[in-house]
């Protein structure tokens, strides 16, 4: 907080985004004290969860753990880069916990996915793009491999780190 660079700045964080924690509903705001104090009053009390704080808390103190999620999750982006590119998806940005896709057949993806247990985010307005959630282990990239019509073997770990 010292190293704020000027008055007025905000910083925002939230635990699904830097964490890894999607789902988790967790996040908090630095900033000087008058700009705490506008942010109070515009937003009111906030309800946090109990199981948020434990886990918030935890989360906070435990920097080798967040070192290692980092490090995963960058690694995860890629492979999920590379298994969407394979199955002519253009990556056109993302997280690390998701990434944004272009396919001109996205809309029929999206229901052969949604078939197969796969759930990706479709949008209205850009109907050739998706929205993929990073799997959150090797039965879900088996799966999404699968639903994608690829060999989940070729695009393991060891092609990530390639």
């Amino acid at each position: 907080v010292p190293a704020l660079p000027q008055r007025g700045t905000v910083v925002l964080r939230s635990f699904g985004k830097t964490y890894g924690l999607a789902g988790l509903r967790l996040g908090f705001a630095i900033s000087d004290p008058q700009s705490a104090s506008l942010l109070r009053a515009a937003l009111g009390p906030w309800a946090i969860s109990g199981p948020a704080i434990v886990i918030g808390s935890a989360a906070l103190s435990d920097g080798p753990w967040l070192a290692g999620m980092t490090d995963r999750l960058a690694r995860d982006s890629i492979r999920l880069d590379r298994l969407l590119e394979a199955a002519s998806f253009r990556i056109e940005g993302g997280t690390p916990l998701f990434r944004l896709a272009r396919h001109s057949s996205a809309a029929e993806w999206f229901d052969r996915l949604g078939a197969s247990g796969i759930l990706a985010r479709p949008f209205p307005a850009r109907r050739e793009w998706l929205r993929f959630g990073i799997p959150a282990d090797e039965p879900a990239w088996t799966r999404l491999s699968a639903g994608l019509g690829l060999e989940a073997l070729s695009f393991g770990c060891e092609a990530a780190e390639g």
